[in-house]
């Protein structure tokens, strides 16, 4: 079947005011570009003219410049989900211009199959293939791409020429059946597949093809300081602990870890420490530090939903596909995140916390309770699971103005039941096995910053003589210190 090619401005004219779209991709990785311009461009004109125009947006994640970041400038977004982390949405969000709700990564496309959500009557896709008989293999990312394009009624296709079409065979795309007819998933070991390397739509249903040439959206992250391998060094301290003490098997297990700088340090610190062994990924983003630790041999396989590499860094995975395709699975979110695998392969699972308090509780997506700054991710799906849950932080933040160490986190994304480690720069917190009174000893002493612990104990002292000192009159003190004086060390106990 031959699809209808088009520029990109002439397949935006298929989208209108309230239409709501799904679209490919995991973070800025496998997310359609040039059409979400388009249509943000489209957005303007009718605003121009006096005319609304906004869309209802699903995905896999987050995304980059060309959807988040044009879209939310043109304030084209009506709402928006699972995930953001673009600046221009985040502000978008936090003026109330666009509606955000936050979903565990693992659950908006059976949230979408069940009703609960708006169905999509629109798909936008990047590929890097597409055949007559409607099969799409797409580029750096499974997202939510089987669900969306099953339920659309109509799907425009970029085909982005930089990833070539032998990228097939990377992925495993698998939609589990609904309650009560679904199926236990069969992956029992890393790289095991249960699904298929394409996603197969109607022909009829592909109403615009647009080809493209544009690199991954991916930018390099900062050089890793004194403080982020600090924490780096005290992961692996810790695994290796718990490795040489039997409590986690000495064939080691498959590593959860979150995106950023710290993922990197730890990623570092565990490839440096000889008693840690060569090991896995099961994880939702594979980074520029994993396809490194691949090629020395210290990662065997790694599986997760997004290649969220460097542009540089996907042209050496180009180079080098057969290696890479033995050892890397690109699957989708609801499979990459899923609790039941998660619990299965006995993930070490680590993520990143803006703050946590003194018994536990971990914020990881708003500040001072209100000013969204991304949202819950997937943290949520593996820390609930893991056979252990990390969450790592630097102990201050502003200079030194804040700590992320508090009495009472202003905002709560994962409670005390579900985090079992916390590490700062300073030391490690293991909370498992103890009550909040010494779980608040554990983190004021081996987590807080110093500048920071006598207050913190102040307020522990504080509080009401029950099983949890909580006391209600103070416990955001040292958040209202900083929205009045811009530092938390100026709060009072």
């Amino acid at each position: 079947m031959k699809y209808p090619i088009m520029t990109a401005a002439e397949a935006a004219e298929f989208i209108n005011d309230h239409d709501i779209i799904g679209f490919s991709g995991f973070t800025a990785s496998g997310c359609p570009k040039a059409v979400p311009t388009a249509i943000a461009e489209r957005a303007e004109r009718f605003h121009a003219e006096g005319k609304p125009f906004k869309i209802g947006m699903y995905s896999g994640a987050s995304s980059g410049n060309s959807m988040d970041g044009a879209l939310a400038r043109a304030n084209a977004i009506w709402f928006r989900t699972p995930y953001i982390n673009h600046k221009d949405f985040r502000a978008r969000a936090n003026a109330q211009d666009a509606m955000y709700f936050d979903l565990h990564l693992s659950t908006p496309a059976q949230e979408l199959r069940y009703g609960f959500l708006q169905r999509p009557n629109v798909a936008i896709v990047e590929a890097c293939q597409l055949t007559d008989d409607g099969e799409i293999v797409p580029t750096l990312a499974g997202g939510i791409l089987p669900t969306v394009c099953r339920m659309a009624d109509k799907i425009i296709v970029e085909i982005n020429e930089s990833i070539p079409a032998e990228f097939r065979g990377i992925h495993d795309l698998y939609e589990p059946k609904d309650p009560p007819y679904r199926e236990a998933l069969p992956i029992y070991h890393v790289t095991d597949r249960c699904g298929s390397d394409c996603v197969k739509v109607d022909p009829k249903k592909i109403v615009a093809v647009v080809k493209t040439n544009m690199p991954n959206e991916v930018g390099k992250f900062t050089p890793l300081d004194d403080v982020t391998e600090k924490i780096g060094e005290n992961v692996a301290k810790f695994l290796e602990k718990e490795l040489l003490e039997g409590r986690i098997p000495k064939e080691f297990l498959p590593i959860q870890s979150g995106v950023g700088n710290v993922a990197n340090a730890v990623m570092a610190a565990l490839a440096k420490n000889p008693h840690i062994p060569n090991f896995e990924m099961y994880t939702e983003v594979i980074q520029d530090s994993v396809i490194d630790l691949m090629e020395q041999g210290r990662i065997k396989a790694a599986s997760g939903c997004s290649l969220t590499c460097t542009p540089e860094k996907i042209n050496e995975v180009i180079k080098n596909l057969d290696f890479f395709k033995k050892r890397v699975v690109l699957r989708t979110s609801e499979i990459s995140n899923h609790p039941e695998i998660a619990r299965r392969l006995g993930l070490i699972t680590i993520n990143t916390a803006i703050e946590a308090d003194i018994f536990g509780n971990v914020n990881s997506s708003h500040v001072l309770g209100s000013r969204l700054m991304n949202g819950i991710g997937g943290s949520g799906d593996f820390t609930r699971n893991a056979y252990i849950s990390i969450f790592t932080t630097q102990s201050t933040a502003k200079d030194g103005c804040i700590s992320a160490i508090v009495p009472m986190v202003s905002h709560t994304d994962h409670s005390e039941h579900s985090v079992k480690i916390i590490i700062t720069e300073h030391g490690v917190a293991d909370l498992r096995g103890k009550g909040p009174v010494e779980r608040a000893h554990e983190i004021i002493e081996n987590c807080a910053a110093p500048e920071y612990r006598d207050q913190l104990r102040a307020y522990l002292a504080s509080g009401a003589n029950q099983h949890i000192p909580v006391n209600l009159k103070t416990a955001f003190n040292m958040h209202l210190a900083f929205a009045e004086t811009g530092d938390m060390r100026n709060a009072k106990f």
